[in-house]
């Protein structure tokens, strides 16, 4: 991570999330939904979040991290895990808080030869850097 994110921001995280989707092209995919595993950092300001009375309107809440994740995969079947960062990317940015954001989806149990297939992204909103 670049050293201005890492000076200028918090970053929170959550690990392991894991869901059942509808997720894969392949016809064996298809058939019932599979476990996901998704992993999110957020970076957030830390002149706007400043906590001093440890309450949690001034922070960005984890549930909101959470609440992406599950709407997103209720909407129904998704192609490529692509799509699904892609997507859970975009409304986690869309939050006025988050800065920056790195999302992360794995898919454990696709091959036996493997811990995971997955695919990760990282997006700014302009002017952060």
């Amino acid at each position: 991570m670049t050293p201005f994110l890492l000076q200028h921001h918090r970053r929170l995280f959550l690990r392991g999330l894991q869901v059942q989707a509808r997720i894969g092209i392949h016809d064996f995919e298809q058939q019932a939904p599979q476990r996901l595993i998704i992993d999110v950092d957020l970076y957030v300001s830390l002149a706007d979040t400043q906590v001093r009375n440890d309450q949690l309107n001034e922070v960005v809440d984890y549930d909101f991290v959470r609440q992406v994740v599950q709407q997103r995969v209720a909407q129904g079947h998704i192609g490529l895990q692509e799509t699904l960062c892609d997507d859970i990317m975009t409304a986690l940015l869309a939050h006025p808080g988050v800065q920056a954001a790195q999302v992360s989806t794995r898919k454990p149990d696709v091959y036996p030869d493997c811990d995971a297939v997955g695919v990760e992204i990282f997006r700014a909103k302009p002017g952060v850097w």
